[in-house]
C-alpha cells in the first residue's frame, strides 16, 4: 500500500496483513480509497436493493458485505480473524451472528419491542459484534434499512449525513453507540432518524 490509511474516531485500524487486501493498487491518497470504496458501497446497495430476498441469514449478511466491498477489498464478505480495538472475539463471531438474527426473528414474531426499536437494536448489535476487518458500520446501517424495508417502514436517516467522515454528527452516532454498548439504547433511537 503506497499510503497511510487515515481512519476517523471510532473506525477499526486495519492489520498490516488486511491492508494488503487492497485490490486497487494504482492509490496515493485515502481521499482515493474513500472515494473507491464508495462506488464500490453504491453497486453493493444498488444490488441489495433490486432483489427480494431472506436477509436475516449468515449467507445474506456475508454476501451483502461482499457486494459492497468486492471491488476494494480480496476479502470482502469475509469474517474478520483477529481481534479489534472493538468487537466481539474473533472465534466467537459467527456463533453470535447466529443469535443475533435468531433473536430479530423472534422479537419480529413476538413484537417484543417496537419494529423501530428492534432495527435499532439489531444495528447496534452487528457494530458492537463487528465481524469485518472494515466497513462494519456501512454494512450494519444498510442490513438495517433492508431490514425495515422488509418490516414495511421507511429507511433511518442515520443523521442526514455521511457518517464514514469526521464531523460533529459522526461523533453523536459514536457516543450513541457506546450508550447502547452500556444498556441505554434511547440516544441511539433518537439518532437514527435525526
Amino acid at each position: 500500500m503506497a499510503f497511510e490509511i487515515e481512519y476517523p474516531l471510532g473506525a477499526t485500524p486495519l492489520s498490516e496483513e488486511e491492508k494488503e487486501g487492497l485490490i486497487p493498487k494504482h492509490m496515493t491518497h485515502h481521499a482515493e480509497l474513500n472515494e473507491w470504496e464508495q462506488l464500490n458501497i453504491y453497486k453493493g446497495e444498488e444490488w441489495a436493493w433490486s432483489r427480494n430476498r431472506e436477509i436475516l441469514n449468515l449467507a445474506y449478511l456475508k454476501q451483502l458485505h461482499e457486494r459492497m466491498f468486492d471491488r476494494t477489498w480480496s476479502w470482502a464478505g469475509t469474517f474478520r480473524h483477529s481481534d479489534k480495538n472493538i468487537g466481539v472475539d474473533w472465534t466467537q463471531i459467527s456463533s453470535r451472528i447466529y443469535d443475533l438474527l435468531n433473536d430479530v426473528e423472534y422479537q419480529m414474531e413476538h413484537q417484543s419491542f417496537g419494529m423501530v426499536e428492534i432495527a435499532t437494536r439489531f444495528h447496534h448489535r452487528l457494530v458492537f459484534i463487528h465481524p469485518f476487518p472494515n466497513g462494519n458500520g456501512r454494512h450494519s446501517r444498510l442490513m438495517t434499512d433492508l431490514l425495515l424495508h422488509k418490516m414495511g417502514l421507511e429507511r433511518f436517516t442515520w443523521g442526514r449525513v455521511n457518517l464514514v467522515n469526521p464531523s460533529d454528527t459522526r461523533n453523536e452516532y459514536i457516543a450513541a453507540l457506546q450508550e447502547a454498548d452500556r444498556g441505554d439504547y434511547q440516544r441511539l433511537l433518537n439518532f437514527v432518524n435525526s
